[in-house]
């Protein structure tokens, strides 16, 4: 129970590094299913009259 309080701010760095993971992946993601996602949005906005 003594070193209880240093332990305080751990979760908030454990919740950081999750955060920034999360984040790498969604941008590898985004990244490499763009192109793709762009094509698919300019042929559905060709085929609108």
């Amino acid at each position: 129970m003594l070193f209880l309080p240093k332990e305080k701010g751990q979760g908030l760095v454990e919740y950081a590094i999750i955060f920034a993971l999360v984040a790498i992946v969604v941008i590898a993601v985004v990244r490499l299913m763009g192109p793709k996602l762009g094509d698919t949005y300019s042929t559905i906005n060709a085929s609108l009259p």
